[in-house]
C-alpha cells in the first residue's frame, strides 16, 4: 500500500453566517471555486492529473444541493474531466472527504485528489434538509433524540463540567484565535475571497469576539435551558437515557458554543509518483483514519473513542502526539476530550478554535487539518491528530506527520 501525502491546504476566511457577514452575497458553489482555483493556481496544477474532488456539504438542499461538488469544478478553472463527490458527514464531512481521498490513494485507486468541503450556514440554514432521526416520532422516541445542544449540556452533567470551566475553554480560544492572527499563524493557508469584480470582500476570520472574557460570558444565558425542562422537555428524555443523573446541568450559550458561519477549505493529497511529476513537495504524510459511531443521545463524545480506535490501529500511544486539534462544537466536547486523555490544553487548539472563530459544519474536518499542519511546520513539530464530534453520534480522527 503506498503513502498519501498532503501537498498544499487552503481555506477562505470564515465570515459571519448571517445577512450582514462578509460572504453573505457568495454562493456556496463560488466560494468553493475560488477554493479550489486557489490550491490550482498555488501548485501550477494540472488539473487532469486529479481523479476526484470529494466535497463535505452537511445542508445538501437548495443551493447546496444537487452534488454541489461536479457544480463546483464546472464553476472553477478545473478540466471538465474532473468529476465530484459530495459527501455528508454532518460535522466531520470535510475531514471524511480528505480521509476517503487518502485512502483511495493509498488503495490505488487514483493518484491525486482534492478534498475539503464548504458550508454557507447564512445562506442555507442548518436543519433546512430535514433529518428523520428528529421528525420521526417512531425514531426519535427509539434513540431517545435530543438536540445536540442537549447532548453538550449531559456531557458537562456525566464528566463533572461547570459553567466556569466552560467559559475558561471558551475566553482561551478567542484569547489564542486573536494571537494566532496577531502573529500570522493562517497566512499559510488563507486565500482572500473577492467579488466579481475581483474587490476583495474578505481576508480575516470576522466572527471572532476578543475582548471576551469571563464577565461578559457570565452575563449570558443558557441557551438550552428551556427547550430542556419546558414540559415535555428534552432533559426528561436525556434522565429516561440516563436514570443516574439527578438533573441535567445547562452550562452552554452562544458564548462557549460554536459559531455559525460561512466558508470553505480543501487539501491537495497525492502519491508520491505525482509530486514528483509535477514538481510538488509533500509537507505531510497522513498516517491514519478513523471513524466509529456512538450513543446517539450524548452524541458528541465520538472523539475519545474516535481517539482511542486511531491510536490502536496505527500501533501508537497518545504520547506519540505533539498537538491536537479537536473541534469546538461546545465547550464541554474539548473538556471532556482532555479529562480523557490527560491532554495538555498547551497542546489543544493552540490557535484557537470554533468558538473563537466558527464552525462552517462541511469544511470544518478539512480547515482544522489544514491549520494542524500548519503549526506542526510553525512549532517544528513531528505529528499532530485532529478530530471530531459528529450529530447523531460519531466520531471520526486524522493523524499526520511531516515529512
Amino acid at each position: 500500500m503506498t503513502d498519501a501525502y498532503i501537498y498544499d491546504a487552503v481555506r477562505s476566511p470564515r465570515g459571519k453566517g448571517r445577512k450582514d457577514g462578509s460572504l453573505h452575497e457568495v454562493t456556496s458553489v463560488r466560494l468553493s471555486a475560488q477554493v479550489l482555483n486557489a490550491i490550482k493556481e498555488r501548485n501550477n496544477l494540472d488539473t487532469t492529473a486529479i481523479e476526484d474532488v470529494i466535497w463535505g456539504n452537511v445542508t445538501q438542499v437548495g443551493e447546496q444541493g444537487g452534488c454541489l461538488a461536479r457544480t463546483a469544478v464546472l464553476a472553477s478553472d478545473f478540466d471538465e474531466s474532473v468529476p465530484g463527490l459530495a459527501i455528508n458527514r454532518f460535522c466531520a464531512s470535510g475531514m471524511e472527504a480528505v480521509n476517503l481521498a487518502a485512502n483511495q490513494v493509498k488503495g490505488g485507486a487514483g493518484r491525486a485528489y482534492v478534498a475539503g468541503g464548504v458550508e454557507m450556514m447564512g445562506r442555507v440554514p442548518m436543519g433546512s434538509d430535514g433529518a428523520a432521526i428528529a421528525v420521526d416520532p417512531t425514531l426519535a422516541m427509539d434513540t431517545y433524540f435530543v438536540p445536540q445542544g442537549i447532548s453538550a449540556d449531559i456531557i458537562a452533567t456525566e464528566y463533572g463540567f461547570s459553567r466556569d470551566d466552560a467559559d475558561a475553554l471558551a475566553v482561551e480560544s478567542q484569547k489564542r484565535a486573536k494571537s494566532a492572527w496577531d502573529d500570522n499563524r493562517f497566512a499559510k493557508s488563507i486565500i482572500e475571497i473577492k467579488d466579481q469584480n475581483g474587490l476583495t470582500i474578505l481576508d480575516h476570520d470576522e466572527y471572532m469576539r476578543p475582548g471576551t472574557d469571563m464577565q461578559a460570558l457570565g452575563a449570558l444565558k443558557a441557551s438550552f435551558k428551556d427547550m430542556g425542562e419546558t414540559m415535555p422537555g428534552f432533559d426528561s428524555i436525556a434522565l429516561m437515557k440516563y436514570p443516574h443523573l439527578e438533573r441535567i446541568n445547562h452550562i452552554h450559550h452562544a458564548g462557549n458554543s460554536s459559531g455559525i458561519v460561512d466558508g470553505s477549505a480543501a487539501v491537495l493529497i497525492g502519491n508520491k509518483e505525482f509530486g514528483e511529476e509535477y514538481g510538488l513537495t509533500p509537507r505531510a504524510r497522513i498516517r491514519a483514519t478513523a471513524k466509529i459511531g456512538t450513543d446517539p443521545t450524548i452524541m458528541l463524545t465520538g472523539p475519545v473513542p474516535a481517539t482511542q480506535k486511531i491510536l490502536r490501529e496505527s500501533g501508537m500511544a497518545i504520547s506519540d502526539i505533539d498537538l491536537f486539534e479537536v473541534n469546538e462544537a461546545f465547550a464541554s466536547v474539548v473538556l471532556r476530550f482532555q479529562q480523557a486523555f490527560d491532554a495538555d490544553p498547551a497542546k489543544v487548539n493552540v490557535n484557537g478554535g470554533s468558538i473563537a472563530m466558527g464552525h462552517p459544519l462541511g469544511a470544518t474536518g478539512a480547515i482544522i487539518i489544514g491549520t494542524l499542519l500548519d503549526e506542526l511546520e510553525r512549532s517544528d513539530k513531528e505529528v499532530g491528530l485532529a478530530t471530531l464530534c459528529i450529530a447523531s453520534g460519531m466520531g471520526a480522527a486524522t493523524i499526520i506527520e511531516r515529512v
